[in-house]
């Protein structure tokens, strides 16, 4: 009988235990020496938190009850200032490798979590207009090392999803096999033509994600996207799921810990990728923004535009890039008003990444009449 990859993978990941690798991570092989990391911040991330605009003069007095003290947040320009949690983040935009692009907005222009998620990760106009994910499509753009994506998460992530094969590696919480089980099951394997090198692979990603658990902390996580995204045949795509962006209530000591979480593992994936760096774009992203007015218990409600990240040193940083509608301009009277396409932004960086033709990377992610994609996002 004839053994899937997927499957077999499957089961050896559940055999193996420590084969587990993280709940919250996709990777997909190409042949370049660029890497690309999508990190999706699912919940709604409050961009007029993160990049706070101080100097509208109608912030203070919409968002100074959460936003506290300007002089504690990290001074980017003469308008906006960073969340003080993104210190790492903070000191890679002084070095010129993060830039922000505020007021960003998919077409997406209701409410709904999963229709935004929806939205933003398969590339349509409206919900589920799509079938597979922008990501998947960036990957079928390009030449394949491996004609396959590799997702380590019970379900691939919809923004990976489509004709590209992916093998998955399902999370065990089962104790790890002894030397003699890998033994054994490495001499049954030995010889079988099939099975050998997918049981080899499977060995390696064991090694990969030695030291990692269930409980995976952020700079565990950013280590180990890092581990891979160095391998020299290893994946130069990956996806990275983050949670938690909700913010309905006591905003501050909640959005404060979600930061501190991000910066630290995209500082450690910065470490672990050394000189490879110069050649990283990471995209940061969320489904729409939230509500400019504080509610009642010290949150912020579904809005509209947000903010989204460019990080990594491949990134012409140093910058906050937006056309900016003030805030006393509100979009249905209640959000931050959208002036920037997120789709361009990430048809712009993708493009510019790979130095492949924009309006061709617009148009395969996007579909025809995509807008115009940015551009000036990344060093050549």
């Amino acid at each position: 009988m004839m053994l899937h990859r997927r499957r077999f993978l499957q089961i050896a990941a559940a055999g193996a235990g420590a084969l587990w690798v993280s709940p919250h991570m996709a990777l997909a092989a190409v042949e370049t020496d660029r890497r690309f990391i999508f990190i999706i911040q699912r919940g709604a991330a409050d961009g007029l938190d993160i990049v706070r605009p101080f100097g509208d003069p109608a912030f203070d007095g919409l968002r100074g009850r959460i936003a506290g003290d300007a002089a504690a947040s990290i001074k980017l320009d003469g308008t906006f200032s960073l969340h003080p949690s993104l210190a790492e983040i903070g000191k890679m935009y002084a070095a010129n490798q993060a830039l922000f692009v505020h007021a960003v907005a998919s077409p997406y222009r209701d409410r709904s979590h999963f229709d935004g998620q929806n939205v933003l990760e398969t590339g349509g106009s409206q919900p589920y207009q799509m079938k597979d994910g922008w990501l998947n499509r960036l990957v079928s753009l390009m030449p394949h090392e491996k004609d396959e994506a590799i997702a380590f998460a019970p379900t691939v992530p919809m923004a990976l999803r489509g004709p590209t094969p992916v093998t998955s590696y399902a999370p065990s919480s089962l104790p790890d096999a002894t030397d003699d089980l890998m033994a054994r099951v490495g001499m049954l394997y030995q010889n079988d033509p099939q099975l050998h090198p997918l049981w080899s692979e499977a060995l390696e990603a064991k090694g990969l994600a030695n030291g990692t658990g269930p409980k995976q902390d952020p700079a565990g996580l950013g280590q180990l996207a890092a581990r891979f995204l160095t391998k020299d045949n290893g994946p130069r795509i990956a996806m990275i799921e983050t949670e938690g962006w909700d913010t309905h209530f006591a905003q501050a000591p909640r959005l404060t810990a979600r930061l501190k979480a991000l910066d630290a593992m995209v500082a450690a994936m910065r470490d672990g990728l050394g000189p490879l760096w110069a050649k990283t774009t990471v995209l940061v992203a969320t489904e729409f923004g939230r509500t400019v007015a504080v509610n009642g218990t010290g949150g912020t409600d579904h809005g509209t535009a947000s903010v989204a990240m460019l990080i990594g040193g491949a990134v012409k940083g140093g910058r906050v890039v937006a056309d900016w509608p003030g805030l006393s301009h509100l979009y249905e009277e209640r959000d931050l008003k959208p002036t920037m396409a997120l789709d361009g932004l990430i048809a712009g960086a993708a493009g510019e990444t790979f130095a492949l033709d924009a309006e061709k990377v617009a148009n395969g992610l996007f579909g025809e009449g995509a807008g115009r994609p940015a551009s000036g996002l990344i060093r050549s």
